[in-house]
C-alpha cells in the first residue's frame, strides 16, 4: 500500500470512528429525551474534526440552562458515555436548539469587531473571561482578521486578549 493510500484509509477510519462517537452519543441523548419525555430530534455530522451531535425541538431550553451551563454538563455526560462504550476519550460537540451556533456566530462579530477596533487604535483589549470553547473561536475570528491574540488570567476566569499587529 502506498502512502496516500494508507493516509487515506487512516483517515477513513478516523472518520469512521468518530462516526461511531455520534452513534453512540445519538443513543445516550435519546435515551435521555425518552426519560424526560421530551420531543426533539437528532442530528450527528463529523465537523472540525470531532463528532458533533444537535438536537432540535419545541421546548428544548431547560436543557440548554442558564449560560448554556445544562448543555455544559450533558455534553460531559455524553462523552462520558461514549468513553465508557469505546474506552476512549471524546471531543465531541452537542449542540441544543442552535444555542452553540448561534454563541459561535455572536462569537465571532465579537472577535472581528474587537480586531477591527485594535487595528485602528493600536491599543490591546481584553475582553471578559470566556470557556476554553468560546476563546477559541475569538481566537479564529481575531487571526482570520490579521492579528494575534493571547488567553490570559487563570481558569475560570480565563480571557481574551487581541493585539495589535505590531505587539
Amino acid at each position: 500500500m502506498e502512502a496516500d493510500e494508507a493516509d487515506e484509509a487512516g483517515e477513513g477510519d478516523h472518520v469512521s470512528r468518530l462516526e461511531q462517537e455520534g452513534d453512540i452519543a445519538a443513543d445516550y441523548l435519546e435515551e435521555l429525551l425518552d426519560i424526560a419525555d421530551l420531543d426533539g430530534d437528532l442530528d450527528i455530522d463529523v465537523e472540525a474534526d470531532r463528532a458533533a451531535v444537535s438536537i432540535v425541538g419545541a421546548e428544548l431550553s431547560q436543557l440548554v440552562g442558564q449560560d448554556g451551563k445544562v448543555l455544559e454538563a450533558l455534553q460531559e455526560l455524553t462523552r462520558l458515555a461514549v468513553y465508557r462504550e469505546t474506552g476512549e476519550r471524546s471531543r465531541l460537540m452537542l449542540d441544543i436548539s442552535g444555542y452553540r451556533a448561534d454563541k459561535r456566530s455572536r462569537l465571532t462579530q465579537l472577535g472581528s469587531e474587537t480586531a477591527a477596533a485594535v487595528a485602528a487604535s493600536g491599543e490591546p483589549v481584553s475582553l471578559d473571561p470566556m470557556s476554553p470553547f468560546e476563546r477559541k473561536i475569538v481566537h479564529d475570528a481575531v487571526a482570520a482578521a490579521g492579528l494575534r491574540s493571547e488567553s490570559a488570567g487563570v481558569e475560570p476566569r480565563r480571557y481574551v486578549v487581541v493585539l495589535p499587529a505590531d505587539a
